[in-house]
């Protein structure tokens, strides 16, 4: 039974990111613990023209699939700022 509610209490205790979707102890926070991109995912005219995705059928032609806070083409780019972790609590 005890190992049941310590086991309890240290699930209590973690948070899930809302920036990062990651669980993380509150009384462990630092600023560089949560990485994420502080901007969009977005569709439009990329300067280098560079694409990692292929293009849909209704997108114009000179449209590219980018981050728009630091230019990565991968949606599963590991994000390009750092900073303490926010819950959904906050």
């Amino acid at each position: 039974m005890e190992r049941y509610q310590a086991a309890t209490m240290a699930a209590v205790k973690t948070k899930t990111c809302r920036r990062c979707q990651a669980k993380y102890d509150p009384s462990k926070n630092t600023t560089s613990l949560c990485r994420f991109h502080p901007s969009f995912f977005v569709c439009r005219r990329h300067d280098d023209q560079k694409r990692y995705y292929e293009l849909g059928p209704n997108d114009p032609p000179y449209a590219a699939k980018f981050y728009d806070c630091c230019g990565a083409e991968d949606p599963d780019a590991s994000g390009c700022a750092t900073d303490y972790h926010i819950s959904y609590d906050d």
